[in-house]
């Protein structure tokens, strides 16, 4: 397993950035449609094609997801993703037509100090697409794709992955997050990671909690600016779920980012959290099942926040120092 949300068979991920823009755009797609439901906790979200992952909606599944930087703007990488789907006969078939579905949502990192001056139109389509022609299932961590300029109340942010077997069952949970939260992923200003309890092989350092919690540790971060902020999401397993499932799925995972990110779910926050079932293997209890793929998940998408921000680097255009410029030769 590479720990990482390609472990999950029939993934793939692609990146696609730019630092001199100090944004970019991550594409997930899907060797089959999957059965997908979302769940939005921040106060300030931006999505595309949500409504349609509704348990009632007519569309079964979906061909890919975008998360991308660019807040409003960044809506437009989802149609460099549908184009290159298009180009390879993807899609839900209407008539002798076919139209792949990608919904995605957007972080806020238009104040980054990167150069937004692109004109009458926004590079994220371009991005897009070449996010989802670079997909494969080695998934890059840190400054890249959506991540490049994502940040965090101190720290800078980036993409992080995790993957785990879930215990005592035949499934997978792999997670993916874009890591741009108001809040600090860490303990106060030092090297502590809010998500050490669920940290494997070192995988963020292995420095554990603090032996004491520091007076800054629950402090308001007024670091951060308020508005641009948003951690966006991506779990997934091989279990196959029903659209309902995979709701529940989502809102059980929504408690990752509560683990790793303090304060989460504001009112300055677009917190989305994208679920996904690739189908490969049954549940034999659909409620215990459902519910260990939920813990696992949750402690999975906890880790991968810690990872995007301990594999994150300084932004050339961003002044703010990444995790390993402070304590990388601890």
């Amino acid at each position: 397993m590479r720990n990482s949300l390609t472990d999950v068979a029939g993934i793939t991920v692609g990146h696609a950035g730019d630092e001199r823009l100090g944004s970019g755009v991550t594409a997930i797609l899907f060797d089959r449609p999957a059965v997908a439901a979302v769940d939005v906790r921040g106060g300030g979200p931006g999505t595309r094609e949500t409504d349609l992952l509704d348990p009632a909606a007519t569309v079964a599944a979906i061909d890919g997801l975008s998360l991308s930087g660019g807040s409003a703007f960044g809506l437009d990488a989802a149609a460099g993703i549908v184009a290159r789907l298009a180009e390879t006969g993807r899609g839900f078939a209407v008539g002798g037509v076919r139209v792949p579905i990608v919904p995605g949502a957007i972080l806020f990192d238009l104040v980054n100090g990167g150069d937004k001056d692109w004109g009458r139109f926004s590079p994220y389509r371009d991005l897009g697409y070449a996010a989802a022609l670079a997909a494969s299932e080695e998934v890059a961590l840190g400054t890249v794709g959506a991540g490049t300029g994502a940040r965090t109340a101190n720290l800078k942010g980036g993409i992080g992955s995790a993957s785990a077997q879930v215990l005592d069952r035949p499934f997978r949970v792999g997670a993916l997050a874009a890591v741009n939260a108001f809040g600090r992923v860490t303990v106060g200003q030092g090297p502590h990671f809010w998500a050490a309890p669920f940290e494997r092989e070192a995988e963020f350092g292995g420095l554990g909690l603090p032996s004491s919690m520091p007076a800054d540790a629950f402090t308001w971060p007024r670091e951060a600016l308020p508005g641009t902020n948003t951690t966006l999401a991506v779990i997934a397993t091989d279990a196959a779920l029903t659209k309902a499932q995979a709701k529940r799925f989502a809102v059980t995972a929504q408690d990752g980012l509560a683990r790793a990110i303090h304060p989460v779910h504001t009112p300055l926050d677009g917190d989305v959290v994208f679920a996904v079932s690739t189908g490969h293997v049954p549940l034999a209890d659909p409620v215990g099942d459902l519910a260990r793929i939920g813990a696992a998940a949750a402690d999975t998408l906890a880790r991968a926040v810690a990872i995007g921000v301990y594999s994150a680097r300084r932004l050339p255009c961003l002044d703010l120092p990444a995790w390993v410029d402070l304590f990388g030769k601890r």
